[in-house]
């Protein structure tokens, strides 16, 4: 990988970890795990369906 893309990617892990806590990861395996549990929490709900209830005709 060039020299640039290469500190452009470590720049932008350094944002990241800041955004979501005081310290770095350790690792890169620590913050995908960390970012895809997230992922996981926030989007849970977006796709099971409601129950409807279904109203009575008169």
């Amino acid at each position: 990988m060039p020299p640039e893309l290469t500190k452009a990617h470590n720049e932008l892990d350094k944002a990241v970890d800041l955004a979501y806590r005081p310290h770095p990861f350790t690792n890169d395996t620590h913050r995908m795990e960390f970012l895809f549990e997230l992922y996981e929490k926030y989007t849970a709900n977006l796709f099971t369906k409601e129950k409807t209830k279904k109203s009575k005709k008169i």
